[in-house]
């Protein structure tokens, strides 16, 4: 059975931030994709499949703040929808995931 590669967020919202991105000169490379705690997560490159606990990603064209600023609005991402719904009961909750960024 072929197994699909899991996308990760600078590959669905098509921003230009992630690994050799066209717009990292002008924005600077995103965080999510430079955070390797987060490596492996839901099956992204480093924090791409967990970017809602990463702060500083940028969504809705600006760059957002802390965890706790963005969380509200990640939750009504689609990108972080279609991860849940793809991991299903596999899906890491925010709280394990913060717990990784601790260390």
């Amino acid at each position: 059975m072929e197994t699909v590669r899991k996308v990760n967020c600078w590959e669905y919202m098509k921003c230009g931030r992630g690994p050799e991105g066209d717009k990292i000169s002008e924005l600077g490379i995103c965080p999510a994709a430079t955070e390797t705690r987060l490596n492996g997560v839901h099956g992204g490159s480093n924090g791409g499949r967990a970017c809602w606990v990463v702060a500083g990603t940028f969504c809705k064209g600006e760059i957002q703040g802390t965890f706790a600023q963005k969380f509200k609005n990640c939750v009504l991402c689609e990108f972080y929808k279609r991860v849940r719904e793809e991991e299903g009961s596999n899906f890491r909750f925010t709280f394990s995931l913060l717990k990784m960024l601790e260390s």
